[in-house]
């Protein structure tokens, strides 16, 4: 969408995109599925989770503002893929076989794994880090739980411990 769509608009188009692979689903599988709960509260970098469990998806208000089309094509389905195989097939790999084929035998879409949106106007403060091979940006979170907790966070790279840089 390339003009600004103001949020209670864009709530209303997620929860029809919501019901339409919903829809989607239920053809496919010739079955019924419990609607999950929505929540617009998500804070952070990430555009939606999903609470197997309590089958409620919750997404983020910003991400979904600044990068509405995409967030509708592809963020929604994904999270909705979540909740869907938990209730078919229970625990499995988060993003495994089963998720794959709901996001394209069913959905008809791209399995992929993380958004690309430009998170600058909700990442917060970030810390530099280093291991043996590259810099990191660490949370605020992630940073104090390393200072409180004494926490030690992996390079999944090189598999060496993060060390604060403390330059900024």
């Amino acid at each position: 969408m390339n003009s600004f769509t103001p949020l209670p608009q864009l709530k209303m188009q997620l929860r029809r995109r919501l019901e339409q692979c919903l829809r989607l689903a239920e053809t496919h599988f010739k079955r019924s599925f419990k609607a999950p709960e929505i929540s617009f509260e998500l804070r952070g970098v990430k555009a939606g989770v999903a609470h197997l469990q309590e089958n409620l998806l919750r997404f983020n208000p910003i991400l979904l503002q600044e990068n509405a089309e995409e967030f509708l094509y592809q963020v929604v389905p994904h999270e909705l893929a979540h909740l869907l195989v938990y209730q078919l097939f229970g625990r499995v790999k988060p993003h495994g076989r089963e998720w794959q084929e709901m996001m394209q035998g069913v959905f008809g879409l791209p399995a992929e794994t993380c958004h690309r949106f430009d998170v600058a106007s909700v990442q917060g403060d970030t810390f530099r880090y280093r291991c043996a091979c590259q810099q990191h940006l660490l949370s605020k979170r992630r940073h104090l739980r390393i200072l409180r907790e004494k926490t030690d966070y992996i390079c999944r790279k090189c598999r060496t411990k993060l060390i604060f840089t403390d330059e900024n």
